[in-house]
């Protein structure tokens, strides 16, 4: 077994005592298989259970353990410690109030992820008994990309203008109303629209592209904003030439 440790410099901040964040250093060991997560589970269950942060899956999948590390926003659990030096600085997503310690409050995503409706709005309704509704593989394909998206929250992180205007939607509530408005099975584009083709909404990206490079699951919501932008001004030209139909 390896001697070797490494030294996490972790955020610690409880607003109901603390008057600033600070930070708390914990030396962990080293092992080559271990990712970020694995030496802040050491910190909770060996050095300091005061600790707090959340994590779930430890696969990638649930996208609860968002952080940001050495300044990056990543997953910890997909986060390998060989892959940063001795000394690494871990702290709470950016952009979000921080609730205690790496958790940060979400409210702000919940409420802008629910305000672009994502889900799909059939034309019509089927019971179970009616069966599935069906979509081919090309269909599929059109969308399948952006539905990979686990709500980690870490393209808000990255994200300026999120950062600069709070009032934006934002990349993840933008890619996942495009993945519905991509669906072949969905009619609910325009009643998206209030939202998704508002100022706060499509209009606030300035196309830096920081969100698709921490997506860990390659969602590329940059790409996302950019066919909703496009896929926008073709609505209004077309109401602007045709008044009489609606798009």
């Amino acid at each position: 077994m390896s001697d070797r440790t490494v030294e996490l410099e972790i955020l610690r901040y409880d607003p109901e005592k603390d008057e600033m964040p600070r930070f708390e250093t914990y030396t962990v060991p080293y092992r080559d298989d271990w990712v970020v997560l694995d030496a802040i589970n050491y910190v909770k269950a060996e050095l300091d259970r005061t600790l707090s942060y959340r994590w779930s899956c430890h696969m990638a999948v649930c996208g609860s353990c968002g952080m940001v590390v050495n300044g990056e926003p990543v997953l910890a659990c997909h986060a390998f410690l060989r892959d940063y030096p001795a000394r690494i600085r871990i702290e709470p997503l950016a952009n979000f109030p921080v609730e205690r310690d790496l958790v940060v409050v979400i409210d702000d995503f919940i409420d802008k992820l629910g305000s672009v409706k994502p889900y799909v709005v059939a034309k019509e309704e089927k019971s179970v008994d009616e069966g599935e509704y069906i979509q081919t593989p090309g269909e599929l394909a059109r969308f399948k990309q952006y539905t990979a998206c686990i709500n980690c929250l870490l393209c808000y992180s990255a994200c300026p203008q999120y950062a600069l205007n709070e009032s934006f939607v934002g990349p993840a509530a933008l890619a996942l109303a495009h993945r519905y408005n991509m669906d072949s099975r969905d009619v609910g584009r325009s009643a998206r629209e209030d939202v998704v083709a508002s100022n706060p909404g499509i209009w606030e990206c300035s196309f830096v592209g920081a969100c698709s490079e921490v997506c860990p699951k390659s969602v590329d919501p940059a790409a996302a904003i950019q066919q909703t932008k496009i896929a926008s001004t073709a609505d209004y030209f077309l109401n602007f030439l045709t008044p009489w139909k609606k798009t």
